[in-house]
């Protein structure tokens, strides 16, 4: 079994969403010992609604999956030891996939983008990612998530007011080309290779990302290999859920899986 002595966390952002939905995280994990880092994705090192006043964008309409593992592989590269990643959607697919090519000391993967050959069969699925793969639309321009959007993708089962709240201070412009990159080969994951401990959460309530998504995801790691995998799932979180009131219990619940790896 793998020993988890890093004290360093990269936290890895999704799509549609600003960096500060980090900020609790950073302060809870900074508050036990670590060194905390959530860097900006290309283009997006901005307040959310600056981000939104530019749309559409011709910059971050630019933005590839192979750019993005480009940009945060240079990040960790530079620190001074190998990072713990936790990484949320699209993030999670970048820890995945960092994992997988010995860049992290340990992962947590939470309501993880799958990797490639992962087939979603949830109805929610497809209506959620839709409208961001943009297909018969211009990949010139960024595709913004209405507030209608929002409600399905992120924040369904919670109060209007919340949704609101949380759409006004996190939304934001998105690539199509990187929503697509996530079905290609760069989004290519090596299952059987031996891997540093690996935490995949899921939410019951996730509709952009299911729990049967992330539980197949979990199921294409073999158990026999001598790595770490572990399966986790929570009651009553959505896609918002590193923002949603019972964030610190999933934050306490990765702190507590480190500590025991």
């Amino acid at each position: 079994m793998s020993t988890i002595q890093s004290k360093t966390i990269v936290f890895l952002t999704g799509c549609f969403v600003d960096t500060s939905g980090w900020d609790n995280w950073k302060a809870f994990f900074e508050s036990k010992g670590y060194t905390t880092h959530a860097p900006a994705w290309p283009f997006k090192d901005a307040p959310a609604a600056v981000l939104r006043s530019r749309h559409p964008d011709a910059d971050i309409a630019s933005i590839r999956l192979t750019q993005l593992i480009d940009h945060f592989s240079d990040f960790i590269k530079k620190l001074p030891e190998k990072p713990i990643l936790i990484g949320h959607s699209y993030g999670g697919l970048l820890t995945q996939l960092f994992v997988n090519r010995g860049l992290a000391a340990a992962g947590a993967a939470i309501h993880s983008v799958p990797p490639q050959g992962i087939i979603p069969l949830s109805f929610s699925f497809y209506k959620a990612t839709w409208g961001p793969l943009g297909f018969f639309t211009d990949v010139r321009k960024t595709f913004m998530m209405s507030f209608e959007q929002w409600q399905y993708a992120f924040t369904n089962g919670m109060p209007l007011e919340e949704q609101k709240a949380a759409y006004d201070a996190n939304c934001i412009p998105e690539s199509k080309h990187v929503s697509r990159d996530g079905l290609s080969s760069a989004a290519k994951v090596d299952f059987k290779k031996p891997h540093v401990p690996l935490l995949i959460l899921a939410g019951d309530k996730d509709n952009i990302m299911p729990q049967a998504v992330n539980y197949a995801n979990y199921k294409k790691y073999p158990q026999n290999n001598g790595s770490v995998t572990t399966w986790k799932v929570f009651p009553g979180r959505n896609h918002f859920v590193i923002g949603q009131p019972s964030w610190q219990e999933d934050a306490a619940f990765i702190a507590d899986w480190i500590a025991q790896h």
